[in-house]
């Protein structure tokens, strides 16, 4: 019986001359515009699950709004013990 190996793919090989990746470079985005409902919920399972990927993104910096930004801080100050 052979023996079977797995391998993992990691995308095309694009060493190999003439492979082309599925998305030309200049059209790949570095930034994705969602809802804060899509994201919150995926967070607070992440969380709540305690999963060791959230790490890897703890120094990433996200845009919110200002009002938003004015809510959270209002938030953080309201919920500290003994406020």
């Amino acid at each position: 019986m052979a023996i079977r190996q797995l391998r993992v793919y990691t995308g095309p090989d694009l060493e190999r001359p003439g492979v082309v990746g599925v998305v030309p470079a200049p059209m790949q985005a570095a930034t994705v515009r969602v809802t804060l409902g899509e994201v919150l919920p995926l967070l607070a399972d992440a969380m709540a699950s305690d999963r060791t990927w959230l790490r890897d993104f703890a120094t990433d910096t996200l845009e919110i709004s200002a009002d938003l930004h004015d809510v959270l801080q209002a938030y953080r100050h309201f919920r500290r013990p003994g406020a």
